[in-house]
C-alpha cells in the first residue's frame, strides 16, 4: 500500500502538512509519496518528524523544486528518493517498486548464503569458503540482489531497480556487464558455476560446482 500525500487539488482536497502527517502515521505503508510544498508543515518537516518518530517507511519527495539545493534538503530530511516535475508515471512506479523492494530487503537476513558462498552486505564482507572476495560497491549489491532471490529468476530490470538510482536511464545490458564481473570473482577462481543464466528473463543463483 503506497500513500500519497499531496495539497490537495485532487481527491484528498483539504490536506495540509497536519493533516499529511496523521495520515503518514494512521496506517503501516509500503511506501510514502509526498509533496514538499504543503500549507502548514512541508514535506521536509513531515519527513523529519517521521523519522524522529523511528518510521522508516520508504519516503519518495515529489516536488517543482528541482534545484540540487532543495534535492539535498529533502534527502537530508530523510527521504529515500527525490522525483521532479514534470515527471513519468513509468519513472515514478519504477522508483516506487524499488523503494518497496529495500524496504523489504531491510528484513532479509544479514549474511546471505548460497552454496560456500556468503555475502554480508552490512559488512560488506563476500568470501568463497574461507577465501575473501573483494567486491566494489555495484556488484556487491548486484550479487546481493541475485543471491535474495534465494535460486529463483531475477529479471535485470529488476536488477536495475533496485541497485541503480535512476533505472531509466540506463541501458539495462549494464547488468551483463557487472554479472560478468561477478563470475570472473565468485565462479571462475573457484571452478563453480553458481551465477545462472535464465534466458528471456534474467538470472539465478545456484550451488555447486560445473
Amino acid at each position: 500500500m503506497v500513500a500519497s500525500i499531496h495539497d490537495g487539488r485532487s481527491r484528498r482536497r483539504g490536506v495540509d502538512g497536519h493533516r499529511g502527517l496523521e495520515l503518514a502515521l494512521s496506517a503501516a505503508y509500503d511506501a510514502i509519496v509526498l509533496d514538499v510544498m504543503l500549507p502548514g508543515p512541508s514535506g521536509y518537516e513531515i519527513c523529519g518528524r517521521l523519522r524522529r518518530r523511528d518510521d522508516w517507511t520508504p519516503v519518495l519527495m515529489l516536488t517543482a523544486k528541482d534545484g540540487e539545493y532543495d534535492e539535498a534538503e529533502g534527502l537530508d530530511a530523510g527521504a529515500d528518493d527525490y522525483l521532479t516535475k514534470p515527471f513519468s508515471f513509468v519513472v515514478l512506479l519504477a522508483r516506487l517498486r524499488a523503494l518497496t523492494r529495500r524496504g523489504r530487503a531491510a528484513e532479509r537476513p544479514r549474511t546471505l548464503q548460497c552454496g560456500d558462498l556468503t555475502l554480508d552486505a552490512e559488512a560488506r564482507r563476500c568470501r568463497r569458503g574461507d577465501t575473501d572476495i573483494e567486491l566494489t560497491a555495484r556488484e556487491l549489491a548486484v550479487l546481493r540482489c541475485l543471491m535474495a532471490g534465494e535460486g529463483q529468476a531475477v529479471a535485470k530490470r529488476d536488477i536495475l531497480d533496485e541497485v541503480w538510482d535512476s533505472p531509466a536511464d540506463v541501458d539495462p545490458n549494464i547488468v551483463e556487464v557487472y554479472v560478468s564481473s561477478l563470475r570472473k570473482k565468485v565462479d571462475t577462481p573457484f571452478g563453480r558455476h553458481s551465477i545462472r543464466t535464465v534466458h528471456g528473463t534474467g538470472y539465478r543463483m545456484a550451488p555447486g560446482e560445473d
